[in-house]
């Protein structure tokens, strides 16, 4: 599971990365968080499975799913819509 998403209009220097897995409910409720807020924003975002990678899988698996904001952890199990929109502004 290895998405981009590109979104339109104006474009921010941040980029936001999900890491999650296929079948997770709490991935797909921060996907929509997530791709709400970055198209708003003009924000890249991306997808990375946990599943696809082992080293993701040691480091993330228990606190999927995880919201990087430059490739620092911002959030896990869940997103908080309002300090994402804050650390990308």
């Amino acid at each position: 599971m290895t998405a981009r998403v590109k979104p339109f209009g104006r474009r921010t220097p941040h980029t936001v990365t999900l890491i999650g897995k296929p079948g997770c409910h709490l991935c797909d409720d921060a996907r929509a968080v997530i791709a709400r807020v970055c198209d708003e924003l003009g924000v890249e975002w991306h997808e990375q499975s946990v599943l696809n990678d082992a080293e993701l899988r040691d480091r993330y698996a228990e606190e999927i799913p995880v919201t990087l904001v430059d490739g620092r952890r911002h959030d896990y199990f869940t997103v908080d819509e309002r300090r994402l929109r804050k650390a990308l502004r």
